[in-house]
């Protein structure tokens, strides 16, 4: 963790007006809204490469009212999105910053294709969990790498300098709490220490930090961590050493269906579409329509902490189009089958039972009815041959909560002023989420990644262009 010294004054060899910490969606989208306005940029980021836990998602941003959007006939807005990320997360956001996030994302998506190339489209043949309209944008190969590269080299082309293999260690502040410059320790043990005007957060939450996740989100404190290692709770740490506010520290983004061992997460609409999860004993265990965060912990709780995900080819045919399950098929981890014993053998699971949960899903299909675990099943297909399972195991993806910011993304202290310098973005920044897991919303954190990203770069390099004249 880098330690915040509070000086006076101090000389830096050299200083950047905008100095941003991450090179993830959050880190890169500032900058580009930074150099946009005029600034000179530096993101300073921890690998060899920027990936970030954007490299690791699905790299779906939803947006409401945008052009794809309407080119495919959905109908949408910021008023229904917002109240789809209130429902989700029972009214526990900030309600002004949900209504500010849904209002500036359809915008931030449409600026990236048009002033940066980024190719996006809707996914128009299916609906996420909670979600009243399709407002999923991707790029071509549904993938968080995808993004990230793209994100990347519209930087590059902007000419954003990204200093690679640099972390940082120290942060210097002055008694009102701005941030005066920071220290880099790079791999090989040499040091610098830049001074920044501006000071963007965009290194994430504390996902890899095992103390506060037990301390903030006990019931994953043993999960598998499916975030980025770094994420080590920096910016909230330094952002709490300057007296700033942070709020729903337990609010994270599980995932049920990752797959197990080999790590790769498997779309949840296998699940939407029609599919189910199963437990090693080839029973039913929950309502899985509930959303994917909140199903983490409960396939934690089956034996093993292992499950199965249960679908078919038609589901299978809808989830080709993520470059994810096209990789878990070429690695032969995407079991198929003609009957669901045949299924149950290559499971490894009582045929007999799986057998009865396939009759049972297929007749509450069939009558269109609630099952005991409260699952509506009305209009949903039943499956049909061939069948595919695949094993997963419930995962901590990244945390929601963290630093409290205004609409300009400036970081509050704890009576509501602001900070003279400092920005939070993406997992930095309290997101709109709620307290824990179930107020997840598909797409949250990269709504709040791009959204607030963007807010940040524009209110920072406004700031330095207002300096610079005055």
């Amino acid at each position: 963790m880098a330690d915040v010294h509070r000086v006076e004054e101090k000389t830096f060899e050299f200083e950047v007006p905008v100095v941003i910490v991450g090179a993830g969606a959050a880190g890169l989208v500032a900058a580009l809204a930074a150099r946009e306005a005029g600034a000179d940029v530096l993101v300073i980021e921890r690998d060899s490469v920027p990936r970030g836990s954007t490299a690791l998602s699905a790299g779906l941003i939803p947006a409401p009212g945008t052009r794809f959007q309407k080119a495919a006939g959905i109908e949408d807005s910021p008023g229904l999105f917002a109240r789809d990320i209130l429902a989700k997360a029972h009214d526990e956001p900030d309600g002004d910053q949900v209504a500010l996030v849904t209002r500036e994302i359809g915008p931030a998506i449409e600026w990236l294709a048009d002033n940066h190339g980024l190719a996006f489209s809707v996914i128009d043949d299916f609906t996420y969990p909670g979600h009243s309209a399709r407002r999923m944008h991707g790029l071509p190969q549904r993938s968080g790498e995808e993004l990230i590269d793209a994100l990347r080299q519209a930087a590059e082309a902007a000419g954003i300098e990204i200093l690679c293999d640099a972390h940082v260690t120290d942060l210097w502040a002055d008694a009102t709490g701005r941030v005066l410059g920071l220290g880099l320790v790079r791999p090989d043990g040499s040091t610098d220490e830049v001074g920044c005007g501006e000071l963007i957060l965009a290194c994430n939450g504390y996902g890899g930090n095992k103390a506060l996740v037990a301390e903030h989100v006990p019931s994953l404190s043993d999960a598998l961590y499916f975030g980025h290692e770094g994420n080590q709770g920096d910016a909230i740490l330094w952002g709490e050493a300057l007296g700033a506010a942070s709020r729903h520290l337990g609010g994270h983004q599980g995932h049920g269906s990752v797959a197990h061992p080999a790590g790769i997460l498997i779309s949840w609409a296998t699940v939407t579409e029609g599919g189910f999860q199963v437990n090693l004993n080839g029973e039913r265990f929950s309502n899985e329509a509930k959303g994917y965060s909140e199903q983490a912990a409960e396939v934690l709780r089956q034996p093993e902490g292992l499950a199965y995900t249960v679908f078919d080819e038609r589901i299978a045919g809808i989830v080709r189009q993520f470059e994810d399950f096209r990789r878990a098929e070429a690695m032969g981890i995407i079991l198929t089958a003609d009957t669901p014993e045949a299924l149950a053998e290559r499971m490894n699971v009582p045929s007999g039972m799986l057998a009865e949960t396939f009759a049972e899903v297929s007749r509450l299909k069939a009558e269109g009815a609630r099952d005991g675990f409260g699952r509506e099943f009305s209009g949903v297909a039943d499956l049909a041959a061939p069948y595919h399972a695949v094993r997963v195991t419930g995962a901590l993806f990244h945390t929601q909560g963290g630093l409290v910011v205004d609409d300009a993304a400036r970081v509050l202290t704890r009576d509501g002023a602001v900070l003279p310098n400092l920005y939070a973005t993406g997992g930095a920044a309290c997101g709109v989420s709620g307290k824990d897991a179930s107020g997840y919303l598909s797409g949250n954190g990269l709504l709040t990644a791009v959204a607030l990203g963007r807010l940040a770069g524009q209110a920072a390099g406004r700031r330095v262009a207002v300096l610079a004249s005055a």
